[in-house]
């Protein structure tokens, strides 16, 4: 298994994983994701921007996430709890995971969470933080699985509501 930046080549791969886990998370009844959520425009930023990261095995690409270095506004204010490490901006974001349906309950989920906690690590971050749907159990379980601990609540800036993980770290 291997992980590294994404790169302009692998836009038609990762929009292949979120059609798959679009239609996963429709399949659930969530509305997380649907209306074409991450659009094209959305992971051709993320891979400019360096912050796209692919998993691959046997050089195919079978997983993807997103880390977001320097500070996710929508993570400023959390509702109905707090953050673990307070509201400082001493974390890494994860966003975007998606995991090949052939592939999921292989590991990579631990993959990608030990991977963003070195990077967060390296950089002197305290922690990880993530957001999902609250309907979203699959992904709650395995984040609470992997340290993750529910802090709260924090609206998207479209207003949708997402429930909110904190992982802290011995950086």
């Amino acid at each position: 298994m291997i992980i590294r930046q994404a790169n302009v080549n692998d836009i038609d791969a990762l929009m292949a994983l979120f059609a798959e886990a679009r239609a996963t998370i429709a399949a659930l009844g969530i509305d997380q994701w649907q209306n074409g959520y991450p659009s094209l425009a959305v992971v051709s930023e993320d891979v400019t921007l360096n912050r796209s990261y692919v998993v691959e095995i046997n050089g195919a690409v079978v997983g993807t996430f997103v880390l977001i270095l320097d500070g996710e506004p929508t993570y400023d204010r959390i509702y109905d709890g707090q953050w673990g490490t307070g509201d400082t901006d001493h974390y890494v974001a994860i966003h975007r995971v998606a995991v090949a349906v052939a592939c999921r309950g292989s590991g990579i989920s631990t993959s990608i969470i030990k991977y963003a906690a070195e990077v967060a690590c390296s950089m002197g971050r305290s922690s990880l933080r993530i957001d999902t749907h609250r309907g979203n159990a699959v992904m709650c379980r395995m984040l609470e699985k992997h340290g993750f601990v529910l802090c709260g609540s924090i609206y998207l800036e479209n207003g949708d509501h997402r429930v909110a993980y904190e992982k802290i770290l011995n950086p």
